[in-house]
Order: structure tokens, then sequence, then C-alpha cells
């Protein structure tokens, strides 16, 4: 099939058109890559992931971006396609790192009940609160153990316990964290029994762990409808390519079909969204 000529001159014109609005708009940009960089870098650091090259990585894949839009807008023939392509790819890494960061944070909230049972332990067993961290560091799971190892490292190099606790509290955004840190603090700044208070938020960390998990498995079936009912216009349209090809074509080539595609996509990403957040209610 021969070029467009046309579309491709009209696609070269629309990215120096595209590059002279970034330019003049500098600044614009510039502070929606600092808000972008921010946002990334924080949940990096939540999965305790480098974060030295966040600002270059985010203008490589604004021009990603930009040369997928030419390139669907060029090799598709649809501007829809191309804003909708977009959209994607900037949405995509976003929620995959926001996942993956509520992932760690859940995997170290199921692990802190025993991590503070194991406190309360040592601190029976008349060790000191420095000693009993380096216990959790030592004895700890990932990836929670990676916590304490940089808590008590910096501890030992002279940073105030209270510093280091409130940065980890920081880090981790967790509730069940910040009473074990209060706690910690309590007992290192004004004393008192610290293994009965760790005892307790343990006890009390662990019921609501039994209460989530049973709003979990009570959910899951709804959650996997949710995943099904996110999947099912695609096999409902391809069923419609297979009884009718000719009208179903018409959704791909005609501005109006294009217009409702991407509409129903949208839609049904933000039907799955919703669902997620209403079958995860937080405790």
């Amino acid at each position: 099939m021969p070029f467009d000529i046309s579309a491709i001159l009209a696609c070269l014109l629309v990215g120096l058109a595209v590059a002279a609005a970034g330019w003049a708009g500098s600044d614009y940009l510039d502070a929606a890559i600092d808000a972008a960089e921010r946002d990334i870098a924080d949940k990096l650091r939540r999965l305790r992931a480098p974060t030295r090259n966040t600002r270059s990585c985010l203008r490589i894949w604004l021009v990603v971006m930009l040369a997928a839009f030419l390139g669907c807008w060029c090799g598709l023939g649809s501007v829809i396609f191309a804003c909708l392509t977009v959209l994607f790819l900037a949405a995509a890494p976003w929620y995959l790192l926001r996942r993956l960061a509520e992932r760690h944070r859940q995997r170290i909230e199921d692990q802190l009940a025993d991590a503070m049972a194991t406190m309360a332990n040592s601190v029976r067993a008349g060790l000191s609160l420095a000693q009993s961290l380096e216990i959790l560091a030592a004895q700890c799971p990932r990836p929670i153990n990676a916590e304490f190892h940089q808590i008590v490292a910096e501890y030992k190099l002279g940073k105030p316990l209270e510093r280091t606790l409130n940065e980890a509290k920081e880090r981790l955004r967790s509730e069940n964290f910040a009473l074990f840190a209060a706690a910690l603090l309590a007992s290192h700044e004004s004393g008192g029994r610290l293994n009965e208070t760790v005892e307790r938020i343990a006890q009390s960390v662990l019921e609501l762990q039994r209460l989530e998990r049973k709003v979990m498995a009570e959910t899951a079936q709804a959650r996997k409808s949710a995943v099904y009912m996110a999947m099912a216009p695609a096999f409902i349209l391809t069923a419609y390519y297979f009884v009718t090809p000719a009208d179903t074509k018409l959704l791909f080539i005609t501005v109006p079909g294009q217009i409702m595609l991407a509409v129903a996509a949208l839609l049904n990403a933000a039907a799955y969204l919703w669902a997620r957040a209403l079958l995860n209610p937080d405790i």
C-alpha cells in the first residue's frame, strides 16, 4: 500500500507544532515534570528502588509518548486512537508503580505483627531497644527486614532514633507501623513496660489483619467478576466481528465509530478502577 504523503506531512506539522508549544510552555512543562518526578520518586523510595535518573526517564518517556502519538496517527490514520494510546502510556507506568508500592506496603503490614511479637520477647529477655532492633533486622523476613536494617544502620551512625523512625513512617505510610514507632519513642524517652505495650499493639494488628482477610475472602468472587466484566467488551467485539464483520469494521475506520470505541474503553477502565476501590475497603 503506498504511503499517504499528505498524512505524513500532517503528522510532521503536528509534531513541529507540539514541539513549539512545548518550548513556549517550558515553564509549565517543567512544573508538571517536577510534580510527576516527586510522585514517582516517592513510590520508588517506598519500593527501595534508586531514584537518581527519575527525571531523565520521565523526559525519555515523554519522547516515547510523542513518537507513539505520531506513529499511531500516521500508521492508523486516527488521531482518536493516537490520543487513546498516549493516555494509556501516560497512566500505565504510574498505575503499575502505585500497585507495586501498595503491594509492598501490604507485605510489610502482614509481617509487622510477628516483628512486634519478636520485639516484645527481646525486651522481656532483657535486651535494650537498639539490640532488639538489631534482632529484628537479622531475623525478620523481607521486605520488612530492610526497613529495620536501615533504622539500625542510621541509629548507629549517630542519627537520633526519633528521626530514623519518623523517616521510616514517611516511607512506609503504615498506620500500624506508626503506632509501633510511637510506642518505641515513648519507651525510649520516658521508660515504661515496652514489651506489654508492643504486645497489645501486636494483638490489635493481628485482629485488624484477621478482619481484612475476612473481608478480602468475602469479596474475592466480586473482584474476579470485576475482572471478567472488564474483559467482556473485547470478547463481545470479537464475537460481533465474526457475525457482522462489515459493521464491526465501521467502528475502526469511521470517526463516530472510533469515538464510540474510545469512550467505551475509558468508561470500561473507569468502571474497573471504581469496582476495585469499592471492593478494597480500608479497615
